[in-house]
Order: structure tokens, then C-alpha cells, then sequence
């Protein structure tokens, strides 16, 4: 057997969410800053995303958490999620899948109860504190990046389902979020797939009018995701973020819902103190505390906390062979959809 790359990850699910995360093999990524080091992974050399995040090393559901060492110094590690669409600079269930990881493999010592994880990321620095029980992780709450939103109803009109509305909203990236009954379908497992088109199909169509220009750091500009959601009967989101080329997150969606508690702000409907819970399409559920309001550029923003929990299932090893046809992998529409 011969090698020219060797990857280690630590194998990780959030309420049922597959984050990866890569323990072993990459160094560091060029940039002096965390946005710096997005943009190189994006627009520089993707290698590494094609490599780890296509056929045949991977399929469609899950991420790779690459953690890099940190810019600031605040920071104990740095952080992004690699997916089939791009390197994103930050996802809730893949950060408590990092978090996780760390601690759970010794990769930094868990120091009592309640231990603290920084994590640097193109969004901000994310503190992390992870409840501990026996040396596993029960629980990990993210102080998330500030969520603002930049659109509120705003429209667009489609063939299928006439004006569609939607807010545009930052939570570490940028949400096209949904009622889903303006699509005539319910968020449910039975429905996962025309979900999944539906809202790619929907993203692309708003990327196309709507630039998503973050205020102060470009490397976070366009629109990644559309959320669907709905009101539960107990007051909890029912949410499904539809991800690139196609397909639901299994998780209730940490940006998502980072996003949405704006949202909501923005609508009169939550205030500091609130707490919303957001439920997956499979049933999982993540808690979103309303800590405080802020600003991010001109726009009003909102400061929380998003916790859920994750477990890991396995370690791997992954490499690359020289001859191997596909260094870069592949997708095919039968399996990744769009």
C-alpha cells in the first residue's frame, strides 16, 4: 500500500447530523486570519474538500470538521465545515461534533464539569461549554456568532408556488428562511426529498437577485442555505435546512436556528430571555437561549445560545493512492440529487 495523503477523523453525529472530524493530516491552511484561511480553501485550492467530501470516500449526508490551529489566541482551535458545495465558516452540529471530538479523545483535556472550548472561526470566535459526565459529553452549548437579518419578507416570485417570502438572514452564514406551507408540504421524513430539491432549487434561485453582502468580512458573503419552518402545536420550530447538491440536515440546524431566534426578533416575537427549542425532520431538537441584542454593521442583531448534543461512532483513517482515478472524487444525480 502506498499513500501520498493520510487523513485520521474522528467519526461524530449530532442528533443524527454526521460531522467528521479531522484529527490528523492537515497542518494548517494558509492566511493570516480565519476569513483569510476560508477564502484560500474556497477560492484558492479546494483540494482537500473534493477529496474528503465526494465519492468514493464520502457520501451525501454529513460534513468534515477541519480544525487548524487558531488565529487568535483567545481561541483554542480553528474551525470550518468542508461540504460538497464549498468550505463553510461555521455549522452548530459540526462545532458540537468538534468539541466533542476534542475532548472526548483527550485531544484537550476535559477540566471539570463544565469545560470550555473556544473555537475561531471566520464568523467570530464561538465559546463553547461542554457538560461532562464520566468523561463523556452530555451536552454543548455555542455562544454563536451574531445573527442578524438583512431582509425581512422578502419575495420572490416562482412558477410553482407564485410569490414565495422569505427572510434573509446571518447566523454564521447566510439563511433563506422558509414557511414551509408556502410550499404545500409539511416537514416530515416521508418528505425529505422533495424537501431537499424544492430548497436548493429555491436557494439558487434567490442567490441569483440576492448577493448576501456581509457588512464587515466578505469571505462570509452568499447565500449557503434555505431553512424550512414550521410552528409546532408546543410552541417548538420545526426546521429543514436543505443543503447542496441535495439533500435535509438531519440536525435541527445550530446557524439555523441562530438565525431564526433573529428572525423572530426582527417579528416582534422573541425577546432577551426566550427560549425556543427547533426540531429536526427526524425528530432531534436543539435548545436556542435569546441572550442579548448587538449590532453588526447597521444592522440589529441578536446574541445566542444554541446546545444540543452529539456522539461518536467511530475513528477512521482515510488516504489517497496515487493511481486512484479520482483524487478529487465525484457526485452522481441518482444518489447527491441536484
Amino acid at each position: 500500500m502506498q499513500w501520498t495523503r493520510t487523513l485520521q477523523t474522528v467519526d461524530v453525529h449530532c442528533a443524527g447530523e454526521i460531522g467528521r472530524v479531522v484529527t490528523g493530516g492537515v497542518l494548517n491552511i494558509p492566511g493570516a486570519t480565519m476569513a483569510d484561511k476560508l477564502d484560500h480553501l474556497n477560492k484558492v485550492d479546494d483540494s482537500l474538500r473534493r477529496l474528503l467530501c465526494s465519492e468514493p470516500r464520502s457520501g451525501p449526508a454529513g460534513s468534515f470538521c477541519l480544525l487548524v490551529p487558531a488565529c487568535n489566541p483567545a481561541a483554542d482551535v480553528g474551525f470550518f465545515v468542508l461540504q460538497p458545495d464549498q468550505t463553510h465558516a461555521m455549522s452548530g452540529s459540526n462545532a458540537m461534533c468538534a468539541v466533542t471530538a476534542l475532548l472526548e479523545t483527550g485531544m484537550k483535556p476535559i477540566t471539570g464539569p463544565q469545560t470550555v472550548v473556544t473555537l475561531d472561526t471566520a464568523a467570530g470566535l464561538v465559546r463553547a461549554v461542554a457538560t461532562c459526565d464520566g468523561g463523556k459529553v452530555t451536552r454543548v452549548s455555542l455562544d454563536m456568532p451574531p445573527s442578524f437579518v438583512m431582509q425581512k419578507d422578502a419575495v420572490i416570485e416562482t412558477p410553482e408556488w407564485g410569490a414565495i417570502r422569505y427572510d434573509l438572514c446571518f447566523g454564521g452564514v447566510f439563511y433563506a428562511l422558509i414557511d414551509v406551507d408556502q410550499i404545500g408540504l409539511t416537514i416530515a421524513p416521508e418528505n425529505a426529498r422533495d424537501l431537499a430539491m424544492i430548497g436548493v432549487a429555491l436557494r439558487n434561485r434567490i442567490a441569483a437577485v440576492d448577493a448576501a453582502l456581509h457588512p464587515t468580512t466578505p469571505a462570509l458573503n452568499g447565500l449557503s442555505y434555505v431553512m424550512f419552518r414550521a410552528d409546532e402545536p408546543d410552541g417548538a420550530v420545526r426546521t429543514c435546512t436543505t443543503l447542496r447538491p441535495g439533500r435535509a440536515d438531519r440536525s435541527p440546524c445550530g446557524t439555523g436556528s441562530n438565525s431564526n431566534m433573529a428572525a423572530r426578533h426582527a417579528a416582534g416575537r422573541s425577546r432577551p430571555g426566550d427560549v425556543v427549542v427547533s426540531r429536526s425532520i427526524i425528530g432531534g431538537e436543539f435548545v436556542t437561549e435569546f441572550l442579548e441584542t448587538t449590532t453588526v454593521g447597521p444592522y440589529q442583531a441578536t446574541r445566542n445560545r444554541v446546545s444540543g448534543q452529539s456522539w461518536i461512532y467511530g475513528i477512521s483513517q482515510i488516504g489517497l493512492d496515487p493511481t486512484d482515478p479520482f483524487p478529487q472524487g465525484f457526485t452522481l444525480s441518482d444518489t447527491w440529487g441536484g
